[in-house]
């Protein structure tokens, strides 16, 4: 087995109503900018429908080298980093995770407000559920390069599903917390380590 090369290049991507200025978010660009500030970080806005958010990201990686490259992402960013891991093979940390966002998020079609801006607005459309469909992979690869971050006090999502869907990765198991891991920091040491990040 080839030694796995550090990270260079890091991507994270938020959840369902979040944004770059999740608090999740500004802890990890504040981790890398202090600890690692050669590493390549990108932590976009995503747009709603999950089609163009996918598109986007990979044309901002169109350039990444995929053998040094990692992705983080939480909740609904936690099904689009799977993607994207098995898209490039690249190693994904992955936050409690969304393991079946069709099926949870048919109930939140219309009007939505931004969780840290209220005042921000965008419309989950109905076609919205069936791109999350095609992005569904029923199988996955290389599990060895997956970290699952999973709370079991998540209070939106079912910690065995996420658990289940990762049977064979590395697993972060919290006995308690939250969907939102409050205690996120915490658990930064575990990340970090995983993630191998070039200094």
């Amino acid at each position: 087995m080839p030694i796995p090369a550090p990270t260079t290049h890091l991507l994270y991507l938020h959840g369902f109503r979040s944004s770059p200025q999740s608090v999740k978010a500004r802890l990890m660009a504040e981790q890398v900018r202090r600890e690692h500030p050669g590493l390549i970080w990108w932590c976009p806005q995503l747009p709603p429908s999950p089609r163009a958010a996918m598109d986007l990201v990979l044309l901002g990686l169109a350039d990444w080298p995929h053998a040094s490259m990692a992705v983080i992402g939480s909740s609904l960013g936690g099904f689009y980093a799977t993607w994207v891991a098995e898209q490039t093979g690249c190693k994904a940390v992955l936050l409690n995770p969304a393991v079946n966002p069709a099926r949870d998020l048919a109930n939140y079609i219309g009007e939505q407000t931004s969780w840290h801006d209220p005042a921000e607005r965008f419309f989950f459309r109905s076609e919205f559920v069936q791109e999350l469909r095609d992005l569904s992979l029923p199988n996955l690869t290389q599990l060895d390069r997956y970290l699952a971050v999973i709370a079991k006090g998540d209070e939106l999502l079912d910690w065995r599903e996420m658990h289940a869907r990762y049977v064979g990765a590395q697993f972060h198991l919290l006995e308690g917390s939250d969907h939102g891991l409050t205690d996120f920091e915490q658990h930064l040491p575990v990340i970090m380590a995983f993630l191998d990040l070039d200094p």
